[in-house]
């Protein structure tokens, strides 16, 4: 095999068989075609994808500082993005009345042409009649096939022209000058005058006429005066002299006769600063420069109409199967601040009336805080009725206590006096024993016939000391026993001591006790309840005398002491007893709690309850084997020095 026969059969690169040179040109032709194919589709692509994209194309009629256009434009961006927030908006302004003419339009239709060729927009919005015309007139050199919304264009012109073609839709808005007058006289009754103001550009013209259609209908009740194209000078020179009977109505003007351009809100600020009547205008972007008001329609709310149209043409809805309102909606527009500055009744304005710059009430301004206030009020009335009630029901609960006390503290005493029945009897039989023996003795003398006048006197002194012995002994009795009402009276602790003596001296004597007291020299007053006060002394003397039952009869000895000092009385009870055990100190005053066989532990606990009621304290201390001693002290005047009554 030759090399060259060899090498026949192979490709050069040696990746397969060697094809003759047609086929391989023919196959690389195609491999080009396909690859040029797939270049021009990944150039093409982008550029459909760029002229789907929702793009939207806003004109205004007027420059981009107009009121009107910066509120409409915020409706217009607000309801396109509503739907899709990628929607790309273009925004272009004429600047009408600025720049007019056949040249202009060309120059501007050329301009917009070549700057959205490459990326055209899919909906055209047209703000004002200016650029709607503009559209209209230039439409076959822009975007013939784009449909078109316009927004905040006057019905009077549509009304004026041809109707407009079946892709350009939208809601037009009517100037309510008529309205706006009618209202002006209705708040204005005493008006005899009506001024109206216009200016020199084309719209101010259409304005004037249609002020002077509006006016028509009230010439039989006020005079009119036109001033239309004046020099701004005239104009403010003139309103300034303008009487009480008159109004103002004005839609402002773009140009004055002198030629000086102006935006309508700024001549009717000058205009209405100028002023001695009341002006009034159609346009909401009139309210804050010190107009009363009017009828007006919202550039924000037609914006946003605008945007919502053309959301739906974007999404593929033919123009002609729209269903659209007839008219824009209009509202009486009210500056407050210009209804009390011409005193015009309040209550004349309409209810459903747009009011702006009126001072917030308390309510409007304060109504979070009023509300917090109010229910913290309420809350705290809730709060000290619930704490009323609760201290009503404290108080019946401790009425109720006192009343169960007073009962148990009187039932002590009752049990007191069984305790002393004996010693009691024996008190009482001594001295009628006595009264006896006297009355027999005398009895006896008279029948012998020796008595003497003298003997017989002293027989009668004995039966009185010993009457009023027994009788001084059941009137002590009968006021330990009896249920009485307590009164605070000033009571002398002197006396307290001599009666409790007087009725434990016989029990004393019986239990072979020796019961003495240490009264002072000075009258010691306290405010309290003399027989509360003695029952406390009585329970504990009789608990000392328990106390000392096993002791040796030499130590039965109980000792009751008064001390003085500027501000508080104290009482001791002593006995030489076994005392106290350290464990049961604290808890001697405890209801029921005894060390007795045959107590019920309720002595001391009502002695501590009536020495506190009377403001005082009570206390116990006590050394094994050296008796216990009991001190009890009384404030020498009563807290607040007034008495307080209760049942015991």
């Amino acid at each position: 095999m030759t090399p060259e026969r060899s090498n026949r059969g192979t490709r050069a690169d040696g990746f397969g068989p060697d094809l003759p040179h047609g086929r391989w040109r023919a196959i690389w032709l195609a491999w080009r075609g396909v690859a040029i194919c797939l270049v021009l589709m990944g150039a093409v692509a982008p550029a459909r994808a760029e002229t789907a994209r929702r793009h939207v194309l806003v004109l205004f009629e007027n420059n981009r500082l107009l009121p009107a256009n910066v509120l409409g434009d915020r409706g217009i961006t607000s309801a396109l993005g509503e739907v899709d927030r990628s929607t790309e908006i273009s925004t272009e302004f004429l600047d009408y009345p600025r720049f007019s003419g056949a040249a202009y339009v060309g120059t501007i239709t050329r301009f917009l042409r070549e700057k959205y060729a490459a990326r055209p927009p899919g909906v055209i919005i047209v703000a004002g009649d200016t650029a709607l015309d503009f559209v209209l007139n230039t439409r076959a050199e822009l975007f013939p096939q784009v449909p078109v919304v316009h927004v905040g264009v006057a019905s009077s012109f549509l009304a004026s022209r041809p109707p407009l073609p079946e892709d350009v839709v939208g809601v037009p808005f009517a100037q309510d000058f008529a309205g706006t007058i009618a209202q002006a006289l209705k708040w204005h009754p005493q008006a005899r005058h009506l001024v109206l103001i216009t200016g020199a550009a084309e719209r101010d013209r259409e304005w004037e006429q249609d002020l002077r259609r509006a006016a028509g209908g009230f010439e039989g009740r006020v005079s009119i005066e036109m001033l239309a194209g004046r020099p701004m000078a005239e104009v403010l020179k003139r309103v300034a002299e303008l009487g009480p009977d008159t109004v103002v109505a004005t839609p402002g003007f773009f140009r004055d006769g002198a030629g000086s351009i102006y935006l309508p809100a700024d001549s009717v600020r000058l205009i209405a600063q100028a002023a001695t009547a009341p002006v009034y205008g159609p346009f909401v972007t009139f309210i804050g420069t010190g107009v009363v008001g009017g009828w007006m329609t919202s550039f924000e709310a037609m914006g946003r109409e605008g945007g919502a149209i053309a959301n739906r043409l974007l999404d593929g809805q033919a123009a002609a199967t729209l269903r659209l309102p007839q008219m824009m909606p209009s509202a009486l527009y009210v500056d407050w601040r210009q209804i009390e500055r011409w005193g015009i009744d309040p209550d004349a304005v309409p209810a459903d009336a747009v009011i702006q710059f009126r001072a917030p009430g308390f309510w409007q301004t304060y109504r979070k805080e009023a509300i917090a206030v109010a229910l913290a009020f309420l809350l705290q009335s809730l709060l000290l009725t619930a704490l009323l009630l609760e201290r009503n029901r404290r108080r019946l609960a401790q009425s109720s206590v006192d009343r169960h006390r007073f009962e148990l503290a009187h039932a002590s005493r009752l049990a007191v006096a069984g305790e002393l029945t004996g010693s009691i009897a024996h008190e009482i039989n001594q001295p009628l024993a006595a009264i006896l023996s006297n009355a027999a003795a005398a009895e006896m003398m008279l029948d012998r016939g020796t008595a003497r006048p003298g003997e017989l006197k002293d027989i009668l002194a004995d039966i009185r000391r010993d009457d009023l012995r027994a009788g001084e002994v059941i009137r002590r009795l009968r006021a330990l026993l009896a249920k009485h009402e307590v009164e605070r009276q000033p009571v002398d602790l002197n006396d307290i001591l001599s009666d409790v003596i007087a009725l434990l001296n016989a029990e004393a004597r019986r239990r072979r006790i020796a019961l003495s007291a240490r009264p002072v020299a000075e009258i010691i007053t306290v405010v309290g309840d003399r027989i509360q006060l003695q029952q406390v002394l009585i329970n504990l003397i009789m608990n000392a005398m328990d106390a000392l039952a096993d002791t040796p009869e030499e130590q039965r000895n109980i000792v009751l002491s008064l001390e003085g000092s500027a501000t508080d009385a104290t009482i001791r009870v002593r006995d030489r007893g076994h005392g106290i055990t350290a464990e049961h100190l604290p808890k001697l005053f405890d209801s029921f709690f005894t060390t007795k066989r045959k107590g019920i532990g309720l002595g001391l606990s009502i002695a501590r309850t009536l020495v506190e009621a009377h403001g005082g304290t009570i206390t116990a201390e006590s050394a094994p084997g050296e008796g216990a001693t009991f001190t009890i002290q009384l404030p020498r005047v009563a807290p607040g020095g007034s008495a307080w009554v209760g049942r015991a």
